[in-house]
């Protein structure tokens, strides 16, 4: 198990922890870093294209926004949305997760080893929310050591390079290696285009016809973007952030709900209906 895991561990046990009842003076107020204010996202960030997208609305769910406001986002802010970058060797994974967390680009390619990850701090609406990027493999010698990360996914992203064909056939197959470990109807799905910048208007325009139709098959929100200009990645997970945040806070928003529901259910059958006295037998008269 090598530093990052390790530090994996500790930190995924800390964080569970934080989810209970005494979560605002649990563990994980000392461990979670503050939110960086180029991390602070006060309005909800558009989808790339409309074609293909996870939600084509311009602004937070209402329940959602009321829930901000009113303070009733639970334990959202303590939690950490895992995401899983998968796709193809040398399509760009590393890149892109390294020009958004730490504002670089290393020309110098260097294959990951099995897996390695970053942790980012956001604000969404004022309420603190984390997501957990983890860096995969693309050589089939780690698959299996990579693949044993997927577990637990909030979010899949799948990557490709705008300028190989090759490696937008082969999303279909990381698609169905990352849902083999998720639930299917709980996943939030992206592909995306690396290396935008390599590519001529007339090569992208052709590519991005059938990128478009593979994210509609998977039913996957779309974005191209370059990791060496930078172009759209901010962009890009600021949008991942904000969905992941907005599903947190719905299904924290069902839970509560089913909660005082059953609470009332309780009450009603608890003095709803005065109880029956039991008659005495006879030799207690």
């Amino acid at each position: 198990m090598g530093p990052n895991q390790m530090f994996y561990s500790c930190f995924e046990n800390l964080s569970n922890k934080s989810t209970g009842p005494m979560s605002t003076r649990g563990p994980s107020m000392s461990v979670l870093p503050p939110v960086r204010k180029d991390r602070i996202i006060p309005q909800f960030p558009q989808c790339f294209c409309e074609e293909a997208a996870l939600q084509a609305g311009r602004d937070f769910n209402p329940k959602v926004k009321a829930a901000c406001q009113q303070q009733r986002t639970g334990t959202v802010g303590f939690k950490i949305a895992k995401v899983i970058v998968v796709g193809d060797l040398a399509v760009g994974k590393t890149c892109l997760i390294n020009r958004f967390c730490k504002d670089a680009f290393d020309k110098n390619y260097k294959a990951t080893i099995g897996v390695d990850f970053e942790m980012e701090r956001f604000e969404v609406l004022g309420v603190p929310f984390s997501l957990q990027l983890w860096d995969t493999a693309g050589q089939e010698r780690f698959k299996c050591i990579a693949s044993t990360y997927y577990r637990a996914a909030q979010v899949v992203i799948i990557v490709f390079d705008v300028t190989d064909v090759a490696s937008l056939d082969h999303t279909r197959q990381w698609l169905e290696d990352a849902l083999r470990e998720n639930d299917p109807t709980a996943v939030q799905l992206f592909l995306v285009g690396t290396k935008k910048d390599l590519s001529s208007p007339a090569q992208y325009s052709q590519i991005e016809r059938d990128a478009l139709q593979v994210a509609r098959e998977m039913r996957a929100e779309y974005w191209a973007l370059s990791s060496l200009t930078g172009e759209n990645v901010k962009e890009f997970f600021f949008r991942v952030a904000s969905l992941a945040f907005e599903n947190n806070v719905l299904a924290e928003l069902e839970k509560s709900g089913t909660r005082q529901i059953g609470n009332i259910v309780k009450i009603q059958s608890a003095g709803g209906q005065p109880s029956k006295k039991r008659k005495q037998p006879a030799c207690c008269q």
